[in-house]
């Protein structure tokens, strides 16, 4: 056997000529008790390409991670997925995210090849792009960029969204209704995954992010950004990761307190700038206004 295949599956695997599928699938023949629970863990939306790089991501990093027992829900292993979740928009969407974050997954995905990956054009080539372009005519009356999410997109994200509402009602009822002595983030998490989705949680230190009130950019603390199938769910901020994970699932839940809720595009900050962005947005929402957007899973305007 040319290479060195070590148990459990780590960067320390290296599989000379091979591609990363076939080390893959090499690995969980001989642990044949992480395959199904490993494929537990794919998004609804994903496509096979999207998975098996993100399955890759998950099982290389798990040593990392020496508390996560598959098939059994953790602190761990939500941090494991978010992290997937958030290299895989890396790569395929092309996200942007702080910079602490994005060194975090670049070695983490050391040795991980994805074949055919898209490319996407930094800010700065965009912009040169539009000097160059401002001087061809301009398009007709209407012309809309391509930029952030489409117009179709609220409407293909809803059908997710009304049953994660009814999973998340029932899952409060027998919780004994909503209320502060409840684990709000255990509650969401289940919910989604019971859906077949995942939880996307971004952590950035108050003090890294732009547009604060001066007061406000003094403290201390993380804050906490969730999101799902691309959607902004809420923002919480805590003296830690678990701290600001569940206020930030707390303001989500209570989104589903309403009649129904609805994803919409508003209009939000990120990294200084106004994008369109997918929100969950509930009936009882008067105030458009939202905090700053501490990730951005599209195409920058």
């Amino acid at each position: 056997m040319t290479g060195d295949v070590v148990l459990p599956f780590g960067k320390s695997v290296m599989a000379e000529g091979r591609s990363g599928d076939d080390v893959v699938s090499e690995f969980l023949q001989q642990n044949p008790h992480l395959a199904q629970w490993v494929e537990s863990l794919a998004g609804e939306s994903e496509t096979e390409k999207q998975w098996n790089a993100r399955r890759e991501f998950i099982l290389r990093n798990m040593e990392g991670f020496p508390t996560i027992q598959p098939g059994s829900p953790s602190p761990s292993l939500d941090r494991l997925i978010s992290l997937s979740m958030v290299w895989a928009n890396h790569i395929f969407l092309g996200c942007r995210y702080p910079q602490p974050v994005m060194d975090k997954i670049t070695e983490m995905a050391e040795g991980i090849a994805v074949q055919n990956a898209p490319t996407h054009k930094t800010r700065d080539e965009i912009m040169g792009m539009s000097k160059d372009a401002s001087k061809k005519p301009k398009p007709g009356v209407g012309y809309r960029a391509k930029t952030g999410p489409t117009l179709q997109a609220p409407k293909e994200h809803q059908p997710f969204f009304n049953r994660l509402y009814k999973a998340i009602a029932w899952k409060l009822v027998s919780a004994g209704g909503f209320g502060p002595n409840i684990d709000h983030f255990e509650i969401l998490r289940t919910c989604v995954e019971s859906a077949k989705a995942s939880l996307g949680c971004v952590f950035v230190p108050l003090k890294d992010i732009p547009d604060l009130p001066a007061g406000r950019a003094q403290q201390g603390g993380l804050v906490c950004e969730l999101r799902c199938q691309t959607v902004y769910l809420g923002t919480g901020y805590g003296r830690g990761e678990d701290s600001a994970r569940a206020m930030a699932a707390k303001e989500a839940l209570k989104l589903f307190q309403s009649r129904k809720v609805t994803v919409k595009i508003f209009r939000r900050k990120y990294s200084g700038r106004d994008v369109e962005d997918l929100v969950l947005h509930d009936d009882q929402m008067r105030n458009s206004s939202f905090p700053p957007a501490l990730s951005y899973p599209f195409d920058p305007e």
